[in-house]
């Protein structure tokens, strides 16, 4: 079990009481499943994710996600790294290209969602913990393997681009700390 996920959560949840449920799930996910950092993690298991700024912080990259075929953040599994923070920083580089740096106090936002069956895995859960980074490296990306394409996206103009429920919940979380002044871009 990772204190940092835990300090985490418990801060998180202070910024977000209406969140209780959920941060309640990870919780116990983390208590009950001493794998929940790894793939073969049941029910699931703990990823991190980035939600990728412009310099400007007016745009965000998203990927088109090759397996799932959506537009989504960057993010992946932690394969037994317990700092989400460090999760989420990995793949936003191996994923984007760019070099990235974080952003904010913590956790922009957490997700619990379901990944379909493949034929190479059963279905499961993700338990996504989001961080918010800019990109220290200018707005050139790099696709990789995992993606069919990345876009830069207006994030005041995101619902005109994809409807997926926990974008636009981090799109508006991202407005609600630019406007407390949370998330200075330096």
């Amino acid at each position: 079990m990772s204190d940092r996920t835990l300090d985490l959560l418990a801060e998180y949840l202070r910024h977000h009481p209406d969140e209780r449920t959920t941060v309640d799930r990870f919780y116990e996910l983390i208590a009950t499943t001493p794998d929940c950092y790894e793939r073969s993690g049941r029910p699931g298991h703990i990823t991190g994710s980035a939600w990728l700024v412009s310099e400007t912080g007016d745009e965000v990259l998203l990927t088109h996600h090759r397996k799932l075929d959506r537009w989504l953040q960057f993010g992946g599994h932690s394969d037994g790294d317990t700092d989400p923070l460090s999760v989420a920083t990995r793949e936003a580089i191996e994923e984007s290209g760019l070099q990235v740096r974080p952003i904010g106090p913590g956790l922009l936002d957490i997700d619990i969602h379901v990944i379909p069956a493949r034929p190479d895995d059963d279905r499961h859960l993700h338990y996504d913990l989001r961080f918010a980074f800019v990109t220290a490296s200018g707005r050139d990306y790099a696709v990789s393997h995992e993606s069919n394409d990345l876009a830069w996206v207006a994030i005041d103009r995101l619902d005109e681009f994809v409807d997926e429920p926990s974008l636009l919940r981090m799109a508006r979380k991202w407005s609600d700390w630019q406007g407390r002044g949370l998330a200075a871009l330096d």
